[in-house]
């Protein structure tokens, strides 16, 4: 359940911002920011405070061509870009656009995860800064964005959670997640990032 809870961070994460280069204000992509071919790699790991790990791989993403349009891979779906572009019409949404230093702002969703399990998370926001930040895919230029709250689900789960995303305009997703909820520690950090030649 928390890698599909991820997952869907992951995906609305991708359509986060597109500001490359060094501005101090990411807003949100386009179509034209993508093309068939970038391809992205990420590690990831959860792991009890007692030390049992619970998740653990590679997630890669990759844009494709598909009847004509463009499509990211995510697993064994293609999703259009066009929709992980979409804007976000919510009053309490993930990405509060333009992202820079300093915005703060309330993020709640409810969400179903592809079990069935029903939940509602409820976190504060604040992006704490935008420097240069370096995982093992490279050095990035790179907002810190937190998330502070609680989550909750219909089978009796509740816990206090923080998050940290690193997401660097330069590849149009984050580099970094550190995410803490109660005993469960999870990571998930950049290590290939590739565009066609």
């Amino acid at each position: 359940m928390k890698r599909q809870l991820v997952f869907g961070f992951v995906l609305a994460l991708m359509g986060a911002c597109n500001s490359p280069g060094n501005s101090d204000v990411a807003l949100q992509p386009t179509l034209a920011d993508y093309e068939v071919g970038e391809k992205w790699v990420w590690k990831y790991k959860g792991v009890t405070t007692s030390g049992e790990v619970r998740s653990e791989g590679e997630d890669t993403r990759k844009i494709v061509s598909a009847d004509g349009k463009l499509g990211m891979i995510i697993g064994t779906d293609t999703i259009p870009v066009a929709d992980i572009v979409k804007p976000d019409e919510s009053e309490t949404p993930k990405y509060d656009w333009p992202l820079e230093a300093g915005k703060k702002w309330k993020y709640e969703v409810n969400w179903t995860s592809q079990d069935g399990t029903t939940g509602t998370q409820s976190q504060d926001a604040e992006v704490v800064s935008f420097k240069e930040e370096t995982v093992e895919a490279g050095t990035f230029m790179a907002y810190t964005i937190q998330y502070k709250g609680t989550i909750t689900n219909s089978r009796g789960y509740s816990a206090e959670t923080d998050e940290v995303w690193l997401y660097a305009p330069a590849v149009k997703s984050f580099i970094k997640l550190t995410q803490v909820q109660d005993d469960f520690h999870y990571e998930e950090e950049l290590i290939e990032y590739s565009k066609p030649q």
